[in-house]
């Protein structure tokens, strides 16, 4: 799996007056959890780029002072107006401890509906996976080779290695669907 390092500085102060000067000054407030103890720091708001504006999953080399730790974006809050990151969660990567997080769907294969006039249309970017940090994938793939008009491709048939899918396994992932101008030369 990918990984991205971010640098961090440890917190002194906590609560919202701390945290609002952080964010003042293009930093962003975050915390690790998941070890043998919370770590409260703070991270340039720049830094993030390459973790959060990306469809890809990283792991994440996080060093605070000195501290290493390998952890994952386990959740974000972002302002509801102007989109600056108010808050970051990690959580440490245990060798031993499964970890849940949300991997990309790729796509490999031309689809026999499509050669049929047929629109592919991916309904899930993301899925959920569960699995030990060196089971971790970097995506998931599915054969869209096979896939006719009308046909769909749900989480259930999507083949899986050394991890878990958690989505529930009715929901549709890749579907082909049938155009307006194909179905009447059908009726007639």
């Amino acid at each position: 799996m990918k990984s991205v390092e971010i640098v961090g500085f440890k917190r002194a102060n906590l609560g919202k007056t701390s945290s609002k000067d952080l964010r003042l000054k293009a930093e962003v407030p975050c915390v690790l959890y998941g070890g043998k103890e919370q770590v409260h720091f703070s991270v340039p708001m720049y830094l993030f780029r390459a973790l959060v504006y990306t469809p890809d999953a990283h792991i994440v080399d996080l060093n605070v002072e000195g501290q290493k730790f390998q952890a994952v974006l386990q959740d974000i809050q972002f302002h509801p107006v102007n989109d600056i990151i108010l808050h970051a969660d990690f959580l440490e990567l245990q060798a031993d401890k499964e970890v849940r997080i949300e991997v990309p769907v790729k796509m490999v294969g031309n689809s026999e509906g499509v050669a049929k006039g047929g629109k592919l249309v991916q309904r899930l970017r993301k899925v959920k996976v569960s699995a030990l940090p060196a089971n971790l994938p970097d995506f998931v793939t599915i054969d869209v080779t096979e896939l006719d008009l009308g046909k769909t491709i749900k989480v259930s048939s999507i083949p899986t290695d050394n991890y878990k899918i958690l989505n529930p396994s009715a929901v549709p992932v890749v579907t082909v669907e049938i155009p307006r101008a194909l179905k009447s030369a059908t009726k007639g």
